[in-house]
């Protein structure tokens, strides 16, 4: 089973590249970020061609997220368990059993600066996330993935320095993703290619893309079982190039049977 997960920067902006990149990758379970639609305005006709069934969850704003799954969809849930919100409750997470696997797509806040009230919201989100992971982990095989807004060490940054006082590289940003992993999760690490570090987000100014001046803070945390049947896993820089990308790349990971 192929499963991957991107940050796509608005599904509507990004459409012909994502199915584009749909038929050419042929993911079986695509979780999707930011989509920036409503869950009705989310183009499933177009990725239904492709043989996807959908599970939106967007109000039009900056974030939604969504799953796209061609080895079924089904008991599908909206929203983490408790989950805070800035001031309501924000479409920043979905859940669905597809092909056998639970496979939940987040998009954690970015929490602006460590001194803003959006910093504290992210981190009672990521509460709210490891309460969801506690409550579904041990009933088979299971998958959280996503935009994570935390690069889980110094190396998953260009260069540390430059982060100093910010938000995704904060001791609790830290902490609270290694509580997830301590729930009994881990981190599926993509495989270098060109570069020594397989980052998943440049910004879009300065050529930091040609640069590699990047984050890895597009994340894969699986089970144990899930992550051991793992044969291959990494990041498509490809779909970071050309006209008019998203900021993120995706990231692919194939399982065995």
């Amino acid at each position: 089973m192929r499963l991957a997960t991107w940050n796509v920067n608005s599904v509507t902006a990004r459409l012909p590249r994502l199915l584009e990149w749909l038929a050419d990758t042929k993911p079986d379970v695509v979780a999707l970020q930011e989509i920036k639609t409503t869950t009705e305005g989310f183009p499933a006709d177009a990725v239904a061609e492709l043989g996807y069934e959908t599970a939106a969850h967007g109000d039009g704003r900056w974030n939604g997220v969504a799953l796209l799954s061609r080895v079924g969809l089904a008991d599908v849930t909206r929203g983490l368990v408790d989950q805070p919100g800035f001031p309501d409750p924000e479409p920043r997470a979905i859940g669905a059993t597809c092909g056998g696997v639970r496979i939940w797509s987040v998009y954690v806040p970015n929490g602006r600066e460590p001194s803003n009230p959006h910093y504290l919201y992210k981190l009672e989100w990521l509460k709210a996330l490891r309460a969801t992971v506690a409550a579904e982990l041990g009933h088979g095989s299971f998958v959280v993935t996503g935009d994570f807004n935390v690069a889980p060490t110094d190396r998953d940054v260009w260069d540390p320095a430059v982060f100093v006082d910010s938000t995704h590289v904060t001791p609790p940003e830290r902490e609270a993703l290694a509580s997830l992993r301590e729930e009994g999760l881990v981190d599926v690490f993509p495989r270098p290619l060109k570069y020594d570090y397989p980052f998943t987000y440049w910004d879009y100014r300065a050529g930091a893309f040609p640069k590699n001046l990047g984050m890895r803070i597009d994340l894969f945390y699986a089970d144990a079982a899930l992550a051991a049947s793992v044969t291959d896993a990494y990041v498509d820089r490809e779909a970071r190039k050309g006209k008019g990308p998203s900021d993120h790349a995706p990231v692919v990971v194939d399982v065995g049977s």
